[in-house]
C-alpha cells in the first residue's frame, strides 16, 4: 500500500511539472462555470432574439450527461499522458521490479485516479447540473463517468505509440462519449447503430428517466474495459 501511495505521488509530481496536464485536472470546474452560468445566458440571449421559448434548455440534461463524463475522463486523460510519457522513457519497466511490481503500478495509475475522478464527479455535478438529478442519478452518472473515461484512458494506452500520438488518440477517442447525443436527435430505431457504446445508454437512461438503461452501459462499459486492459497488458 505505502509503494501504491508514493508512486501516485509521483505521479502527481509529475503532473504539477507539466502545465497542459496540471490544467486539464482544473478543466471540469472551468466547464462546470460555462455550463451552469454562461449557457442558461446563451439560452436568455438566443430566446429572446428568435422569439422562441426554448433553444437549448430542452438538452440541458444532455449537458449534465456530458459533463459528467468530462469530469472523468480528464482525470483519466491525465493518468494516461502519464502512463505514456513512463513507457517512452522506459521506466515503467524498472518499477515493475520494484515492491511497486505490476498490479500497484496499474492501481496507483488507473485505480487511484479513476477513484479520484468518481469522488471529483459526485462533487462537481450537483454543483454545476443544469436539471433535477436525484442522488441515485448522480451516482449512477458518476459511475458510469469514470467508466468511460477509464475506457479513453485504455483507447489511448493500447493504440498510442507515445505521448504526440496519444494526444491525437484522446481526440478520437473523446468521440466514444458523444454517444450520449444520439438519443436525443434520432428517434428511429437506427440509433441503436451505435448501441455497442455505453455512453449511448446513459444517454438513453438520462433522456427517458430509466435508471435500468444504465445495466447495459455499465456491462459494455465492463466488456470494453476487459478487451482493452488485456491489449494494454500485452504493450506493458
Amino acid at each position: 500500500m505505502k509503494a501504491i501511495r508514493l508512486s501516485f505521488f509521483q505521479m502527481a509530481a509529475t503532473m504539477r511539472r507539466d502545465m497542459m496536464l496540471f490544467v486539464s485536472c482544473f478543466s471540469p470546474i472551468l466547464a462546470g462555470f460555462f455550463f451552469r452560468f454562461a449557457i442558461p445566458l446563451i439560452e436568455s440571449a438566443l430566446t429572446d432574439s428568435f422569439h422562441i421559448a426554448a433553444i437549448i434548455s430542452p438538452y440541458y440534461k444532455l449537458v449534465d450527461i456530458l459533463f459528467a463524463m468530462l469530469s472523468s475522463t480528464m482525470f483519466c486523460f491525465v493518468s494516461a499522458m502519464i502512463s505514456l510519457e513512463e513507457r517512452d522513457e522506459k521506466t515503467a519497466v524498472y518499477l515493475f521490479i520494484t515492491p511497486l511490481r505490476k498490479t500497484g503500478y496499474i492501481v496507483a495509475r488507473f485505480g487511484v485516479p479513476s477513484a479520484i475522478a468518481f469522488l471529483a464527479t459526485i462533487i462537481l455535478l450537483p454543483v454545476f447540473k443544469l436539471t433535477p438529478l436525484s442522488p441515485l442519478t448522480i451516482l449512477l452518472l458518476a459511475t458510469g463517468g469514470t467508466l468511460q473515461g477509464m475506457i479513453v484512458a485504455l483507447l489511448v494506452l493500447t493504440i498510442s505509440s507515445n505521448k504526440l500520438e496519444g494526444m491525437a488518440v484522446t481526440k478520437l477517442s473523446t468521440l466514444t462519449i458523444f454517444g450520449s447525443v444520439i438519443p436525443f436527435f434520432i428517434k428511429s430505431d437506427i440509433q441503436y447503430v451505435i448501441s455497442p457504446l455505453p455512453s449511448f445508454w446513459i444517454g438513453k437512461a438520462i433522456l427517458e428517466n430509466m435508471p435500468l438503461y444504465m445495466l447495459p452501459a455499465f456491462v459494455l462499459s465492463a466488456m470494453w474495459i476487459c478487451f482493452l486492459f488485456k491489449r494494454y497488458l500485452r504493450k506493458i
